[in-house]
């Protein structure tokens, strides 16, 4: 009886120990360590606001010139937003931080990261997982606070990752060069048409990670491919970025997230679908404003095969939205449909703040 118990119990255990060690790697989502930046180098291994030594930004490791700097007031008049905590790295010419984690092979992910310009310069922050790489220009500023968010897709291409930020240029002030404030990662699940809806990812759920202190919505830059894209399902196809909006800062038309098309004809998203040629497609979507201050005449363009349809909104900055539809003919196996917005606009309350139409619920569905 004794042996009964005992051999019960080993096999219970052989059990339960197989399933967790079958068990799938946890989802990752979250700040990075030391993602924010708070945790200091000694002072034993900072010269004023440089760092000193490879490893002495902890989690990171880092190359060349990088300063770490706490947000206000800066020596020379200069004053520096940190818009995600206290603390920030500034990296100046040819600097790098570097940091590897843990990832799932083949899987889908996007880096959330705050970043801003520092001088008058051109800047431009290279984002690196090899063998993937993107360059970020900062010269444009989307908040007048200085308070931009990014996020950068990539696929792992192995179980470890090593995420890279890197200014490229060589500006005559040495230390001039980007911002970068915080750095968060989120596991993304690439979407599939549901109930007859031919769109990915219509209504924008899937997206990147949000940072909890952060209110004005995340970039997404452009020229983000398909595969690699923050947005599953869809591509950043313009020269500007477009902004991943969330239901807690925003109005948002249906679920919790949505699109801001914020530099008009110059941000654009698009989805390739599966079509059937010859058949009638009915595209529907819906357009609004954020209840951030824009406000004005807006109109959205959407383009699907050789079809299109200018959509108005005439927006008091209320949160209003509509819906706006087109159909149109299959030409082929795939139909490639696109949005962008046809005026540029600002917030009423921040000249220096873009913003845009926004865009939610894309539907086709077969009529015909």
């Amino acid at each position: 009886m004794r042996m009964a118990v005992l051999s019960s119990v080993l096999l219970a255990f052989c059990f339960q120990f197989t399933a967790f060690a079958f068990a799938a790697p946890p989802v990752l989502e979250g700040l990075l360590p030391n993602g924010n930046f708070e945790e200091a180098p000694s002072k034993a291994n900072l010269k004023k606001t440089l760092i000193q030594g490879k490893h002495s930004l902890p989690k990171w490791v880092i190359k060349g010139r990088v300063e770490y700097i706490s947000g206000g007031p800066q020596p020379g008049g200069m004053y520096f937003a940190v818009n995600h905590g206290v603390h920030a790295v500034r990296l100046g010419n040819e600097a790098s931080i570097s940091q590897t984690i843990p990832v799932k092979k083949g899987a889908l992910y996007a880096l959330t990261f705050g970043a801003s310009r520092t001088c008058a310069q051109d800047e431009v922050l290279r984002v690196s997982v090899p063998p993937q790489v993107g360059d970020l220009p900062l010269q444009t500023l989307y908040s007048s606070n200085g308070g931009d968010t990014y996020a950068w897709g990539f696929r792992a291409a192995s179980d470890l990752a090593t995420v890279i930020f890197h200014n490229t240029g060589v500006q005559e002030d040495p230390s001039c060069g980007p911002l970068l404030d915080a750095v968060a990662i989120k596991e993304l699940f690439p979407p599939r048409p549901a109930r007859g809806n031919l769109v990915r990812n219509e209504g924008f759920e899937e997206g990147p990670h949000r940072l909890l202190n952060s209110s004005n919505g995340v970039l997404l830059p452009p020229k983000q491919e398909d595969l690699t894209s923050p947005l599953p399902g869809w591509i950043i196809e313009s020269l500007k970025a477009v902004k991943f909006i969330d239901k807690r800062h925003f109005n948002v038309p249906f679920g919790v997230a949505a699109i801001e098309l914020v530099s008009g004809r110059e941000s654009a998203i698009a989805q390739v679908i599966r079509t059937v040629p010859n058949q009638i497609y009915k595209l529907s979507f819906a357009l609004g404003d954020a209840k951030n201050g824009c406000h004005g005449s807006m109109m959205v363009e959407a383009f699907a095969g050789n079809a299109t349809v200018k959509a108005p909104f005439e927006s008091q900055g209320l949160g209003k939205f509509k819906t706006a539809s087109l159909k149109f003919k299959a030409l082929s196996i795939r139909t490639r449909l696109t949005f962008f917005s046809s005026y540029y606009h600002t917030s009423a309350h921040d000249m220096g703040a873009l913003c845009g139409p926004v865009l939610d619920q894309v539907e086709v569905f077969r009529i015909a």
